[in-house]
Parts: C-alpha cells; structure tokens; sequence
C-alpha cells in the first residue's frame, strides 16, 4: 500500500463563505483518530467482546504449547538410576503428544472463531464510514467539487476505506495478542526460573521498540513525499483520462506522457529513498532479536549443565523466544502499517469534517409549495470578494410565467441558477419561492422543486435509459419513452442497435452534443417540478432541431413557472418577461416587442445576431 500524505494537504481550501475550516489532520493526534474510530467499532461491542475473548483463548493455547513441550521432552528423557517404566513411558509420551495436537487445533480455532465473529464488526465499519464520507461529499458545496481533485480525493477515499481493515486487523490480531502473549510468558518465565530471564526479554523488547518507533517516525517524512508524489501522479493520469478529446485536439499525447512520467519518476526517487531506511531499520531489528536470543540461549543451556533446569526447559525456553520474537520480527510492519492505516483513516475523517457552505438552517422545514411564484430581491453575489458577480439584482417570476434572461457571456446568467438551486447562497438579498426564502426551508424540497436543462450536460457511464430515467428513480419505461418523445430523442435511440439499453460512455462521449442536450431535456421532463430551468437548453443543437425542441419546450413549461437562460434571442422571444444582464446589472427590462421598441442594448443583440443568421452571399 503506497503511503499518504498528512491529511489536510491534499484538498485546496473551500473558502467557505461563513464556514470555518477544521483543523489540518497533522494537528490531530493518533489517539483522536481512534477516538474518532471507535463509536463506529463499539456499535459491535459483543462480537468486539466475543473477539477478545476468543482472542486470549487462542493466545492461552499458544502458550500451553512449549509448557507442553517441556514436558514431553522431560517425559522421554531417561533418569539415571531410574526403574524400567517402559509401559509407563510410552503411554504418558501418548497422552501429551494428544494434548499436544489439542492445543495447536486450539490455537488456530481460537483464531478462526475470532476472525469470523469480527468479520461482521471490520466490514459493517469500513461500510458506514466510506457511506458518511460519500453522503458528506455529496453534501458539500458546488465550489468544493470545483476546486477538488478527482483522482487524489477518489484516492483518499479508497485508502481510508482500506485503512480501517488494516488498523483493525493490525491491532487486533497483532499488536494485542503480542501484549497477552508476552505477559503469560514473562510471567510463567519469572515463576519458573529466575529473573535474569525477564530482564533479559523486557530489556530486549524495550531497546527493539524504542528503536522500531524512532527510526519509523524519522521515515515518516520520506513515507509523506512518497504519498503527495503518488496523489499527484494519480490525479495527473485521471485528470488526463476525463479530458481525451482534449489530449487529442492538441496532439498532446507525448506531453501528457511527459508529465505523467515526472510524476512517476520522483515517486520512484522517493521510493527508493524509503527502501534504504526500511532496510537500515529491518537489519537493526534482526541485530537485537539474534543478541537477546544467544543471551536468553546461553542463559538457559548454563542453567542445563548446572543442573538447575532440565532439556524440556530450555526447549521450553527456545519455543517461548521463537513464538514471541516471530510477532515482534514484524513489529516495525505493524506499526508502520498501523500508523499509516491512522494517517489514512484520518485522511478520510478530514473529508467528513470539511465544512458544508450551504447547509440547512435549524428546524428548517420542506417547501410549502403551493405556490411556485419566483422572486430575486436585491440579490448581490460574488463567488470571490474582489470580482462581484450580481449586484442588487431584483426581478419576479409569477407562476405558470416565463422569464428569460439574456446578455454577454460572464454577465452572471447562470449564477441565477446556480443560486435558485442553492449550490450557493446569496449574500446580499434574498430569493423566495412561494414568499419563502430558500434559505429557511431545506435544500432537498428547494431541488425537487426545480427541473433544469444545464448548458453543459454531463450524463452517467450507464445506459440511454439509466440516464433518462434519472429524472424520477424508479419511472416505468413507458413513461421514459414518453420523454424521449417529447424531447424528440425516441426516434434516435430506437434506431441503434441496442435501443434504450445503448451505453452513452463516460460522461456521455458517445452522444453528439444536441443528443446529450436531447437526453437532459427528456430527464428533466420525466421530473416534471413545477418550476424549470433552461440553462441555453438548445446551445448544442442545429437550427432545425432547435426549432422541433422549442415546441416541446414551450408544451413543457406550460402551466410552470420558468426561468430560461439563453444566448441566442430567438429562443426567448415568446417569454413574457425578458431581462438583459449585463456585468451583473439589469440593463433593460419588457417583453420581445417592448424591447425592441426600445432600441436599446436588446435591439442592438437582436440586430446583431439577425445579420449573423443571414445567409451570406
């Protein structure tokens, strides 16, 4: 598993309007994160119980095992001077040879049990909290998925996930089994023997724990390059792979290639800078485990030609040291593995504690929605401080009308939208539905009440069906069809191959721009809310398609209150109102004619784009 970063180093800032950010995951300490962890754990408290005790059964047997050994080897060792107990023997050498077997079954049993019963408590885990992390981010706001990173955050993600397997399993059936075993053995090696025994072990077990964590946390450094190189090299590739038709409009394929391969190659420095610590604190790990085993060795073959224990004791003794240093051989893994499994975990927990810049307010209840009558009162807007975007903008939608809304690219027409639908709030001003302020009543019955067009559509890799079906989970292909149908995509989609089970591709490549914009109008349709959005619904459509979808379109907002976002005139000209925006200001007001009367900045764009659609000569 390639390591990570530090949490809080990945993500850029949301600049949360209101919103304060939580600390940076290197500010937390690894005692946080567990406590963090921990409520999700205990939720499972008796398999967590059944575990542990199954646990020190296991761990109990492992133990009886070199005692049972001593004796079997003290059994069959002859006596001087002894009488000929040959019958004696060889039932006795029978029996512990049994128990013998017994305790190894046992051993692995215990530890069978222990898995399976925890089994449901790792995975129920990792399941609830990958499921929070992804409700959450589907939570935030739209500026953070502006500023995200798909492939590091997709990485994130999956890490932690898998961080919770790792610190469970590392912890539980590693690190605490070595903690009873080493007890049960230090004691039985203290009552039995003498002393020099323990203080040989301990001593051994704390200089190899010392050294384990010191030079571990000194190759903390090397592990974060490691991780931000391996992210960024991650995001690189993804971020390519979303933009192919780009890659390929340019010809871009070796320079994409370049820069991947930079990434990876500093990766790789970085990967073999960490191979050399991880070999300097493997080889120093093996040094103190071969010293205090030739001392615990010498120490109990003296006590054998003393006289003062026995061949099994120090077959005992050498089962004892085997059985517990093999464990303590992968401590510097464990714990590697632990604190990375941590900085994973706490990676993810960063996620969940990102602020939300749009949230509920407190107690706020659904849409009424018995009136769909759409007002913007003296709504100013800026997504950052020193570039306003709107600015005391006021107009009204009354239900069942239609208001379009035209100007200059960058004149702030499709924030409108983005603010009515709440993937931001104003910050001056309000916008009501039904004479509630969207701010007061939640964001979910605000959506539901909307239907929107957007200009650029971005459909599911799933089926023409799937994504059309998308507008209302769970509608009947009949009423699917029927908004093909009324967004004149039917025909198209029945004419290939596979009908409405043909797969558009990641984010709809395989569809021509008019027939992804043809897909969004039937899903929106199928919605059906009582208020719509055309956000430039027919941009990506030829003048004979856009001309068959304005009927549609016009039969659709009948009876709704709409708000339609156009750049091309002709499209709005039936609107009962018409709004010219221009640098976030209301510059002319009136229906088509009115406007045009006017002779103003209206007149000058209809003029302009009239000439335009003239055929040249």
């Amino acid at each position: 598993m390639s390591p990570m970063r530090r949490s809080g180093e990945a993500l850029p800032s949301s600049h949360a309007a209101g919103g304060q950010a939580p600390a940076p995951a290197g500010d937390r300490s690894d005692w946080a994160t567990l406590r963090r962890l921990f409520p999700y754990l205990w939720q499972y408290k008796w398999r967590v119980l059944a575990a542990l005790a199954f646990m020190v059964g296991a761990k109990v047997a492992n133990v009886g095992v070199p005692v049972l050994l001593k004796n079997l080897v003290d059994t069959m060792t002859p006596k001087p001077g002894a009488p000929d107990l040959t019958q004696a023997l060889l039932i006795v050498p029978i029996g512990l040879l049994l128990a013998y077997g017994l305790l190894r079954f046992s051993t692995s049993l215990f530890s069978e049990l222990r898995e399976l019963i925890f089994a449901k408590a790792t995975e129920g885990t990792a399941r609830q909290i990958a499921l929070e992390v992804f409700r959450h981010l589907h939570s935030l706001s739209l500026r953070f998925h502006l500023e995200r990173q798909t492939g590091g955050m997709t990485r994130d993600i999956e890490r932690g996930t898998r961080g919770v397997h790792s610190l469970i399993s590392m912890s539980l059936y590693s690190i605490v089994p070595t903690i009873i075993e080493l007890v049960l053995v230090l004691t039985i090696l203290g009552v039995k023997f003498d002393a020099f025994f323990v203080w040989i072990t301990v001593a051994a077990l704390v200089l190899y724990i010392v050294f384990t964590v010191t030079v571990t946390e000194w190759r903390t450094k090397f592990r974060k390059t490691m991780n931000e190189l391996d992210s960024v090299a991650q995001s690189r590739a993804v971020d390519s792979l979303l933009n192919y038709e780009t890659v390929k409009y340019f010809n871009n394929e070796d320079f994409e290639a370049g820069r991947y391969d930079a990434s990876l190659d500093r990766y790789r420095k970085a990967a073999i800078k960490s191979q050399r610590t991880l070999s300097m604190l493997n080889t120093g790990q093996q040094a103190l485990i071969a010293i205090s085993l030739v001392l615990m060795l010498w120490r109990a073959t003296s006590g054998v030609v003393d006289g003062r224990m026995t061949l099994g004791d120090l077959v005992m003794v050498n089962a004892f040291m085997i059985q517990l240093y093999i464990p303590l051989n992968f401590l510097g893994v464990i714990y590697r593995e632990i604190k990375q499994s941590l900085t994973d975990l706490d990676k993810m927990f960063v996620l969940m504690e990102k602020e939300r810049e749009v949230r509920d307010a407190p107690g706020a209840q659904p849409l009424a929605g018995v009136d769909a009558t759409v007002r913007f009162e003296d709504v100013s807007f800026a997504y950052e401080p020193a570039r306003p975007i709107l600015k005391h903008v006021s107009f009204e939608i009354p239900a069942g009308k239609t208001v379009a809304v035209v100007g200059p690219s960058g004149s702030g027409k499709s924030t409108l939208a983005r603010l009515l639908y709440r993937f931001y709030d104003v910050q001056q001003g309000r916008i009501t539905i039904g004479g509630e302020d969207i701010r007061e009543v939640t964001q979910s019955s605000v959506r539901k009440a909307i239907g929107i067009v957007p200009q650029d559509t971005v459909l599911f890799n799933d089926t023409v069906e799937y994504n059309i079906a998308y507008g209302r989970p769970g509608a009947t292909r009949e009423e699917v069809e029927a908004a093909a149908r009324a967004a004149r995509i039917h025909d198209f989609i029945v004419a290939t191959p596979k009908g409405y089970e043909t797969t558009v591709g990641e984010r709809g490549l395989k569809l021509s721009g008019g027939e992804k914009q043809r897909v969004a109008i039937a899903r929106t349709l199928l919605k059906n809310p009582p208020i719509v959005i055309f956000d430039e619904a027919t941009s990506a459509l030829d003048s004979a398609n856009e001309r068959a979808i304005q009927s549609e379109l016009k039969n659709a907002a009948q009876g709704k209150t709409t708000l339609v976002i156009a750049h091309r005139l002709s499209t709005v000209v039936d609107a009962h109102e018409i709004l010219v925006l221009e640098s976030g200001v209301i510059v002319e007001r009136g229906t088509h004619a009115q406007l045009l009367a006017k002779q103003g900045r209206y007149a000058q764009m209809w003029a302009l784009q009239k000439s335009e659609a003239a055929p040249l000569m």
